[in-house]
């Protein structure tokens, strides 16, 4: 998933920290974190349900584009565009277009309409601000804390990247120094993922 279930519940306990009771109440934000951190969860899912679809679409016609010599990631990319434009699912990385966050701006709007319009539905809301007042909160919101994130990220790949020796991205190496990195950095915030 493009965003750690870890970082969503933190996110989520964010959001209804930031926002409550200003922009709606809750009698109960531990609920009210959850129900949040599940529709963004079940969200950023889709893409990647949709990315393993790809895939097993790209496996049965692997000989033709050996044949045809057509390249694996631009066949992919051709796919999943195709499918997301169907599907009418909003693209989750934003640096596949261009934005230097994990999220696209887009897909941080498509967010918010979901999560007002599910906070609307819910006993455990109640909207104290205009739907549309509320859905620009919670992008300013989403927004802040995922710049937050983005340079936690970027310091954590920056000490990988100083290490006396390359090591390769994707590795398992590199994935353990980049969690470990990853978290120093949260602390030095004062932020830790699992509270």
């Amino acid at each position: 998933m493009i965003l750690a279930r870890e970082f969503i519940g933190y996110l989520s306990r964010q959001l209804v920290s930031r926002l409550s009771p200003g922009a709606f109440e809750t009698s109960n934000p531990a609920v009210a974190a959850e129900f949040i951190a599940q529709i963004i969860g079940e969200d950023l899912s889709l893409e990647d349900k949709l990315n393993d679809e790809v895939r097993e679409l790209l496996e049965d016609y692997s000989d033709y584009m050996r044949r045809e010599n057509v390249s694996y990631h631009e066949m992919f990319r051709r796919i999943k565009n195709q499918l997301l434009a169907q599907r009418k699912v909003v693209r989750a990385s934003g640096r596949d277009t261009g934005d230097g966050m994990k999220l696209s701006r887009d897909k941080v709007n498509d967010l918010a309409h979901k999560l007002v319009s599910a906070m609307r539905k819910s006993r455990d809301f109640r909207v104290r601000k205009d739907p549309n007042e509320l859905r620009l909160s919670l992008v300013r919101e989403i927004t802040s804390i995922l710049q937050m994130e983005d340079r936690v990220d970027r310091a954590a790949r920056q000490k990988i990247r100083t290490q006396k020796r390359d090591i390769a991205e994707g590795g398992e190496e590199y994935d353990l120094l980049h969690k470990r990195y990853y978290a120093e950095e949260l602390k030095k915030l004062g932020i830790n993922l699992n509270s």
